[in-house]
C-alpha cells in the first residue's frame, strides 16, 4: 500500500520500508506522527493501533509502517544529538587550539627575551672587569616586568573624582598594563603542575615568578556570551568566597563607551591570626576594536594619583596591581577568557609564620583566579541544562546555600566590630577567643535567614582558635573530620545547636570527653564540575542511655559544605563548614555555620616530588582507596576552628564556658588524630610499642595452639617480634581483635592495615567501633552459634558473609576464622578474627 504524497514532500526523510514497499508521508501525516512522538518516542503496539484509529489520515498506513517510522525517527534524533555533540566538541577544540597557538607565541617571545637577556648578562660579566658600566637604554636590556619595576613611577597630583578626563589616563594605563600581562610577556608566567589544557579542562593556569607581589593567570573556554561572562565576573562576592563586599562609590561614563568605577573591596582574613585586607581601586570596563570586552582594575595610591578611598581600622590596605579579565567572542558562540590577578597583600603586618600564605601565587591562583574560571564554567553548564541535582532544588538555590555557609563562617572567623561582634573576657587562657554578637540587624542578613534568633535567644556566641600542624596532609585531615565526626564532636553540643531552631530551649550541656555514639549518614545534594566542592545533608542519629539524655535521642540534621578536596590541586586550602537545619530544610532556612579551615603554609617544595604511597597508609587516605599524598616533608599548615552558638541573657556565661571547653576538646582530638595520620619517614605506620609487639606474639601463638597451624607459615614462629608485627601488619587478609567482655558489647581493639582499610578507620578510631554493628544478622547468628565452641576448643571457622565498614559500606568475605587469644598466663585476653579475601561490595 502506498500513501498519497505531493511533489512538495518528495524530499521528506520520513519514509520506511516494508516487504519492499516504499512509503512516503504527507505533511499532515508527519505532523500527526510528530505530535505522538513528542509525547512518547517509543509507543507500544496498542498505542500505535490507537493512533491509526484516532487519526483518519493515517488509516491507509499499515501498523508495521508506523512502527518503522518511529524507529527511523528515533534513529534520526540520536544522529542529530550526536552531530550536535561533535560540532560542540569541534568548536571547543578549534577555540582551544587558537588559545594554545597564542600561548605558544607568547612563550616564544618570552624565550627570545630570556635568551637575549642571558647573552647580554654573559657579555656584561665577561667585560665587567675592563669596561665602565653603560646604563644607556641602548645597552641595558630588561624584560617587560623588569622594565616595569625599574622605571620610576610618576607622581600624579590628586585628581577630581568627578572629572573623567583626569581619570581616563589612569584607566588607559591600567588597560595597557593588564593586556601585557594577559597576552604578553610583562610577567614571567610558569604553568601550574596538573593544569592540563583541553576541551573539558579548567584551562591554562600559570603563576608568576620573580615579580613584585603575587600574580596568577588563567585562560579558558566557556559556552557563554562575553557580556554574560562579564556580568558574572564583576559580581566578585558570588564566586570569590573570601570577598566580604564590593562597594562602588562612583560610576563615571567615558567618551569611548566605557565605564570607570571607584570601588572599595573588603576581603576576609582566612585565619584568626592576621587582619583582613581591603582594596581601593579604579575599575575600567570597555570594548576593544576586535570585539573583545575588558574589565581591568588597579589600586589608586599617591603614586598613581586619583582620589583617596575610605579607610577602616578593621582592615589593612592592600595593593592591587593591574588585574582584570579579557573576554573574547568565539566563532560559533561562547567566549575565551583571560583572567589576571596581581596583588601585594602587605606581608609586613602578618606574623612571620603566616607569611607564606600571603606570599604564595599558587594560593592566589586557587582562591581567586581558578575560582573565577570554575564559577563561570559552572554557570555555563547549569544554563545548558547539563548539570543534574537531586532533591528538586534549583542550582542557584544550592549555590546560595554554599555562599551563605562560607559567608557565615568567614564572619565568625573575622568578628568585625561593624557587624556587632565584641570580645568576651578570657578565663586566663589565650588559646580560645570568645566573641559575642547581640546585634539584631546583623542576623537579618541573607546568610542567616529572615528571622534567625528564636524567641528565647538574644545573641550569638563564637568560640574560635587557630593552630599550627606539622606534616599533616590537609586533604586527609579534612576527610577525616568529615567522615569520622564521632572522633571529635560531642553529640550533646550538637543537640544544643540544633535546639536553636526550635521554639523550646535545650539546657546547656556539660561537655563530655567521649560524647555519645551516633550514626552519621551523609546525603549528597550537589557538587561542582571538578568535584572540588560538594554540598550535603548530614543526618545524625543519637542514642539515649538515661532519662536525662532523652533530648539526645532524636535525629538531627546538618547542612554541610566540604571544599578544597581536589587531589590534584596545588596550593589550595580545604574547609569543612556545617550548620544545623530542621527537617523542613526550606530555601530560606536560617544558618549558623561552624567548621574548620585548613591552609598549607609552605608552597616552596616541588609539587612533583610526591612521597611514596606507603607513607600515608592511614585512616583517611584509605577512605576512597587513594594512595596519593599532598604532604611534603617538614610541611606546615594552619587550622582555623570556629563554632557558633545561640544564647539568652541568663545562659551567656554557661554557653561561653561550654563553648570554650568544647573547642579545647576539639583541638585536643585533632592533635591526637593528626599524630595518627601524619606520614612517618621510613616505613609503614606500624604500632611499634611494646604492648603491640606483645599482642602480636599472643595472637600468633594462640592461633598455632588452637588450630595446629601457623598464621604466617611454618617459619613464622622462629621470627622476632618486629618481624611478626610486620608480617601481621602487611597481611592481605583482614586481622582484627575485639574485647572479650560479657557485660558489654565487644569493641575492636586492634587491626592490621588490611583490617583498617576494610573498616575504613584508624587505630585511633577503631576502639569506637562495636563488633555487633559491623557484622550483619547472619554473621552475628553464626558467631553466637559458634561462641561456645570457640571458648571450649579455642577457635571456629565461619562461612562467607557480609560485614559493614564504619562508613556504612558493605564488605564481603569468603571465610572467617575466629580464635581465642590468651596471654602468657593462659588467661583469656580477646577474640581475634581473620577475614579471607574481603572486598567492598
Amino acid at each position: 500500500m502506498m500513501a498519497h504524497h505531493s511533489m512538495d514532500d518528495r524530499d521528506s526523510p520520513d519514509k520506511g520500508f516494508d516487504s519492499g514497499k516504499y512509503v512516503r508521508y504527507t505533511p499532515e501525516q508527519v505532523e500527526a506522527l510528530e505530535r505522538v512522538y513528542a509525547e512518547c518516542p517509543k509507543p507500544s503496539s496498542l498505542r500505535r493501533q490507537q493512533l491509526i484509529r484516532e487519526c483518519p489520515i493515517l488509516c491507509n498506513i499499515e501498523p508495521r509502517q508506523i512502527k518503522v517510522w518511529f524507529q527511523n525517527r528515533r534513529c534520526r534524533e540520536k544522529q542529530r544529538k550526536e552531530s550536535a555533540r561533535l560540532q560542540t566538541v569541534n568548536r571547543k577544540l578549534s577555540a582551544m587550539n587558537k588559545l594554545l597557538m597564542e600561548e605558544n607565541d607568547r612563550l616564544q617571545k618570552q624565550v627570545s627575551n630570556l635568551v637575549y637577556e642571558n647573552g647580554f648578562m654573559k657579555h656584561r660579566i665577561h667585560t665587567a672587569s675592563g669596561t665602565t658600566t653603560d646604563n644607556s637604554c641602548e645597552s641595558v636590556v630588561v624584560s617587560g616586568q623588569q622594565r616595569q619595576q625599574q622605571n620610576p613611577t610618576h607622581q600624579h597630583p590628586q585628581r577630581d573624582v568627578n572629572n573623567p578626563a583626569n581619570l581616563l589616563s589612569i584607566a588607559e594605563e591600567t588597560l595597557a598594563e593588564f593586556l601585557c600581562k594577559a597576552t604578553g610577556t610583562a610577567v614571567d608566567w610558569v604553568q601550574m603542575i596538573g593544569m592540563k589544557p583541553g576541551p573539558d579542562s579548567i584551562g591554562i593556569v600559570a603563576v608568576s615568578r620573580n615579580c613584585s607581589g603575587i600574580a596568577a593567570r588563567a585562560c579558558g573556554l566557556v559556552s557563554l556570551e562575553p557580556m554574560k561572562v562579564a556580568e558574572i565576573l564583576k559580581d566578585r562576592p558570588s564566586w570569590f568566597r573570601d570577598c566580604r563586599c564590593v562597594e562602588t562609590l562612583n560610576v563615571i561614563p567615558t567618551g569611548n563607551g566605557g565605564t570607570i568605577e571607584l570601588v572599595n573591596t573588603q576581603i576576609y582574613a582566612p585565619t584568626t591570626l592576621a587582619a583582613a585586607r581591603d582594596f581601593w581601586t579604579l575599575r575600567y570596563s570597555t570594548s576593544l576594536e576586535d570585539g573583545s570586552y575588558v574589565v581591568c582594575e588597579r589600586s589608586l595610591t599617591s603614586a598613581t594619583g586619583g582620589p583617596n578611598g575610605p579607610l577602616s581600622s578593621s582592615f589593612v590596605r592592600a595593593k592591587m596591581l593591574s588585574s582584570g579579565f579579557l573576554i573574547r567572542p568565539c566563532d560559533g558562540g561562547g567566549s575565551i577568557i583571560h583572567i589576571v590577578d596581581h596583588v601585594d597583600l602587605d606581608v609586613s603586618s602578618v606574623p612571620e609564620v603566616l607569611r607564606p600564605l600571603y606570599e604564595s601565587s599558587k594560593i592566589l591562583a586557587q582562591k581567586m583566579t581558578v575560582a573565577a574560571l570554575r564559577h563561570v564554567r559552572q554557570i555555563a553548564q547549569e544554563t545548558s541544562g547539563e548539570v543534574q541535582y537531586s532533591g528538586g532544588r534549583q542550582p542557584a538555590v544550592l549555590r546560595t546555600f554554599s555562599q551563605r555557609l562560607c559567608r557565615g563562617f568567614n564572619d565568625a572567623v573575622n568578628g568585625f566590630v561593624d557587624d556587632g561582634w565584641s570580645p568576651m573576657s578570657s578565663d586566663g587562657g589565650e588559646d580560645i577567643t570568645i566573641m559575642i554578637n547581640s546585634s539584631s540587624a546583623k542576623f537579618a542578613g541573607s546568610q542567616y535567614g529572615s528571622s534567625f534568633l528564636p524567641s528565647f535567644g538574644s545573641g550569638v556566641l563564637c568560640a574560635k582558635a587557630s593552630m599550627l600542624l606539622q606534616n599533616v596532609p590537609p586533604l586527609v585531615l579534612i576527610r577525616f573530620l568529615r567522615e569520622h565526626r564521632a572522633e571529635w564532636a560531642d553529640y550533646g553540643v550538637d543537640a544544643y545547636s540544633a535546639a536553636s531552631l526550635r521554639a523550646t530551649p535545650y539546657a546547656v550541656p556539660c561537655v563530655r570527653t567521649g560524647g555519645f555514639p551516633s550514626n552519621q549518614v551523609i546525603l549528597p545534594l550537589a557538587q561542582t564540575l571538578e568535584h572540588e566542592e560538594f554540598l550535603e545533608v548530614v543526618r545524625l542519629g543519637g542514642h539515649a542511655y538515661s532519662p536525662e539524655d532523652m533530648g539526645l535521642s532524636r535525629d538531627m540534621y546538618l547542612l554541610q559544605l566540604c571544599s578544597g578536596v581536589d587531589e590534584n590541586v596545588v596550593g589550595g586550602c580545604a574547609q569543612l563548614v556545617f550548620a544545623p537545619i530542621d527537617e523542613s530544610f526550606a530555601d530560606d532556612a536560617p544558618l549558623l555555620p561552624s567548621g574548620f579551615r585548613v591552609i598549607p603554609l609552605d608552597q616552596k617544595t616541588n609539587p612533583n616530588d610526591h612521597q611514596s604511597a606507603s607513607r600515608t597508609r592511614d585512616l583517611a587516605s584509605s577512605l576512597d582507596g587513594s594512595t596519593k599524598t599532598d604532604s611534603e616533608t617538614n610541611s606546615r599548615l594552619v587550622l582555623t576552628i570556629a563554632f557558633q552558638f545561640t544564647f539568652d541573657n541568663h545562659s551567656r556565661d554557661n554557653v561561653a564556658t561550654m563553648a570554650r571547653q568544647y573547642v579545647r576538646n576539639v583541638v585536643g582530638s585533632i592533635q591526637r588524630v593528626a599524630l595518627a595520620i601524619t606520614p612517618r619517614p621510613g616505613s609503614m605506620q606500624l604500632p611499634t610499642s611494646p604492648e603491640a609487639l606483645t599482642l602480636v606474639r599472643w595472637i600468633t601463638r594462640s592461633y598455632s595452639i588452637h588450630t595446629g597451624a601457623d598464621l604466617f607459615g611454618a617459619d613464622s614462629q622462629s621470627c622476632g617480634g618486629d618481624t611478626l608485627l610486620k608480617q601481621l601488619w602487611d597481611h592481605s587478609d583482614a586481622i582484627l581483635c575485639c574485647s572479650l567482655k560479657t557485660n558489654a558489647s565487644p569493641v575492636f581493639t586492634f587491626a592490621n592495615q588490611a583490617g583498617l582499610d576494610m573498616l575504613e578507620t584508624t587505630l585511633v578510631a577503631l576502639q569506637d567501633i562495636m563488633l555487633d554493628k559491623t557484622l550483619d544478622d547472619s554473621g552475628r547468628r553464626a558467631l553466637c552459634s559458634e561462641f561456645a565452641k570457640i571458648m571450649q576448643q579455642g577457635y571456629a571457622n565461619l562461612p562467607a558473609g557480609i560485614c559493614v565498614s564504619s562508613m556504612g559500606r558493605p564488605v564481603s568475605y569468603e571465610q572467617a576464622t575466629v580464635w581465642k587469644v590468651v596471654d602468657d598466663n593462659e588467661s583469656n585476653h580477646c577474640l581475634a578474627f581473620t577475614l579471607v579475601n574481603w572486598s567492598f561490595v
